[in-house]
């Protein structure tokens, strides 16, 4: 049990190292996750207001357009700049929603992601990791918005214009640091949480269905840890970022979509565990276990054709594609080894118990329970003055009854013939 313990919280772990890694270090991951963020509304205004600041900030709006007015027109610049303030917020806010503007959004940060990799894993031909800082570089979405206000900002935006810094020079040692120990733990922490489970279950002679069942349970609690902890997170680092109220909604919606890969890893853990939680459930003795053992051993009989339908079944998961792990090569191979292992260990315990089950005899099985369905259902019903029954009936309808039970698969043959010797007395 205690290295069941130890597994979960090493997959706990995992889970947010992992995350981080796709989130952080995958260029296309990051890219991706900042087109939905500029798809929202809340970031999307939040963004329009930055960039019209940084036009009106470093650009003499007011001085442009007294430029392009004529003589008698001048003194209208200035009440026309401040009404062309009010207006550039929607201006704005409809040119970041069209694929032109999004392209270039998307450009500047893969561009600041990719510089950021080159800064972390030590510079290239053109970058120094010493001095170096990453921001991202929205100048081109400025020159649009000026263009669409008749505003010409060509060569007029300093170069510091319109950045937004995301890591400074003096940060670069501790995140180059985090970076090289999040590659290897990413890696590492969730082989060590699968070979720890994996020897939990080795150990548990005896009561390896248990095991199996308490790590199900485990990946169930791990995937809801992870999305309380996102959630408490969220809460608690959205108000200590929000700088007022009005752009709480906008660094709310920023978390959420950042964090979206988090939900999803925890959602597909909890999943996981289920589905182990419920193998190791058919694997038990309960009844409608049992029975689903005995209708499933004619199946699993043949390698082939229990194979057969397990590929059917994956092939169908990789078309769906429900969780990450189902995209991703190395997290699909763990989930081929663990689907084959439950198959191997399910088929052995199955035709241990019924050696005899097969296709005719689940079929004559079936039939005869159709039959008696209906039979039963046929009988005339009778009025108290004649339902009165003998002993010797009721002893058969016992008998009947305990057949019955033994054909579902409820009662064992050693069970079956403790019980009829006891009603033969």
């Amino acid at each position: 049990m205690a290295i069941l313990v130890v597994a979960t919280l090493l997959g706990l772990v995992s889970v947010f190292s992992i995350w981080v890694k796709r989130q952080a270090l995958e260029t296309d991951t990051w890219t991706n996750t900042s087109t939905k963020l500029l798809e929202n509304h809340e970031v999307n205004e939040a963004l329009s207001a930055y960039l019209v600041e940084a036009l009106y900030e470093n650009v003499d709006v007011q001085g442009e357009l007294a430029g392009a007015l004529p003589p008698p027109a001048k003194p209208l610049a200035g009440p026309a700049a401040a009404g062309l303030r009010t207006l550039a917020g929607q201006i704005a806010s409809e040119a970041l929603s069209r694929p032109r503007v999004q392209a270039l959004w998307a450009e500047a940060n893969r561009n600041a992601h990719g510089l950021f990799l080159e800064v972390i894993e030590g510079g290239g031909d053109t970058l120094s990791t010493e001095g170096g800082e990453v921001a991202l570089d929205l100048g081109s979405i400025v020159d649009r918005l000026g263009a669409q206000l008749g505003v010409d900002v060509a060569d007029k935006l300093p170069p510091d214009a319109a950045r937004i810094q995301l890591l400074e020079s003096e940060e670069l040692s501790t995140a180059q640091d985090a970076v090289n120990a999040l590659k290897g733990l990413s890696l590492i922490l969730p082989l060590i949480a699968l070979a720890l489970y994996a020897l939990a279950v080795y150990l548990a002679r005896g009561w390896r269905r248990e095991a199996i069942r308490a790590w199900g349970i485990s990946w169930m609690l791990i995937g809801l840890l992870v999305l309380i902890i996102r959630s408490v997170a969220g809460e608690a680092l959205v108000g200590s970022l929000s700088s007022s109220e009005s752009v709480e909604p906008a660094v709310s919606a920023v978390w959420d979509i950042a964090t979206s890969l988090l939900r999803d890893g925890g959602v597909a853990m909890f999943a996981y565990g289920l589905v182990i939680f419920l193998g190791a459930v058919l694997a038990g003795p309960l009844g409608f276990a049992k029975r689903a053992r005995r209708s499933l051993a004619p199946l699993l009989r043949d390698r082939v054709s229990a194979y057969a339908a397990a590929a059917f079944i994956v092939l169908l998961l990789l078309w769906w594609g429900p969780t990450e792990g189902f995209r991703r090569p190395l997290p699909l191979l763990v989930l081929l080894a663990l689907f084959v292992a439950g198959i191997e260990a399910l088929r052995g315990q199955t035709l241990r118990e019924f050696p005899g089950e097969t296709w005719d005899t689940l079929r004559e099985r079936w039939s005869e329970r159709l039959a008696r369905r209906h039979s039963s259902s046929a009988e005339p019903t009778t009025s108290p003055a004649t339902s009165a029954t003998t002993p010797e009936s009721a002893r058969v309808d016992e008998l009947e009854r305990l057949v019955a039970l033994r054909d579902a698969g409820a009662l064992d043959a050693n069970e079956f013939a403790r019980e009829k010797q006891r009603l033969l007395g």
